[in-house]
């Protein structure tokens, strides 16, 4: 087995059994129960469907959310690596916007966009800033001898930008998929919150409210569970990237 993956594994399990112990000893009082019991009470036929359900509205928001956040990152991206006099303010707004206070700016989404279409909108918020960094350091690593070869050749810069830059970003624009994949189901959580029918946000406030704590872990497992393979994904294709295009 792979070293990486092998040491991943093992701080994985050692993770888990220090929630489980610190759960049946109650070092973090009620409020932390045993990871075992929160496993066994996700497996209840009711609260699984329920679960189920929560899992599918924030994953399609956050897929959704992805794709539109990555394709505006992407393109704004790209204009500022074409338009050099736009690349500052371009940086400068993709600040801006990952600074932004999304939580407290909820109302404000709800009053513009709806309540149903907030998770998506602070989802796409949340992918957006990942790819337009990753994507911009992508058209930058590009080699002087490569950009001069196309200047050479008469290739305009529109030209390089599609036939040689581009291609040589993918890696990093899998990087930026990497990166935005949970911030897109952090993003959808919180968007859930503020008056969505149904998703795992909807599942954290109800349960909080009620004080079902096991209800309340599960729910943040499940969340974690996402981001991670959120992640997973596209790291583990950027290693086929990096063979095919470098």
């Amino acid at each position: 087995m792979n070293g990486r993956v092998l040491s991943a594994l093992t701080g994985v399990a050692v993770l888990l059994a220090v929630m489980e112990s610190a759960g049946r000893l109650g070092l973090a009082g009620s409020s932390f129960p045993p990871l075992s019991e929160v496993v066994g009470d996700a497996s209840q036929p009711m609260t699984r469907m329920l679960l189920g359900r929560a899992v599918d509205a924030t994953l399609g928001s956050s897929l959704e959310g992805l794709l539109i956040g990555s394709a505006a990152g992407l393109l704004l991206a790209a204009l500022g690596h074409l338009i050099a006099q736009l690349s500052t303010g371009l940086d400068r707004l993709s600040v801006l916007v990952a600074s932004l206070p999304l939580p407290a700016l909820g109302p404000l989404f709800i009053a513009s966009f709806g309540a149903q279409n907030t998770p998506v909108v602070i989802a796409a918020l949340g992918a957006g800033f990942g790819m337009f960094v990753a994507v911009t350091s992508g058209l930058s690593s590009v080699s002087r001898t490569q950009q001069d070869v196309f200047t050479a050749l008469g290739g305009t810069r529109a030209t390089r930008l599609r036939l040689l830059e581009l291609p040589t970003a993918v890696p990093w624009l899998l990087d930026g998929l990497a990166l935005g994949g949970p911030a897109a189901v952090l993003g959808a959580t919180i968007g859930e919150w503020f008056g969505a029918s149904r998703g795992l946000g909807v599942v954290v406030i109800s349960s909080l409210q009620n004080v079902q704590t096991t209800l309340l872990w599960a729910a943040a497992l499940a969340i974690t569970l996402l981001s991670l393979v959120a992640y997973a994904i596209p790291s583990a294709l950027r290693g086929v990237a990096v063979r095919r295009y470098r």
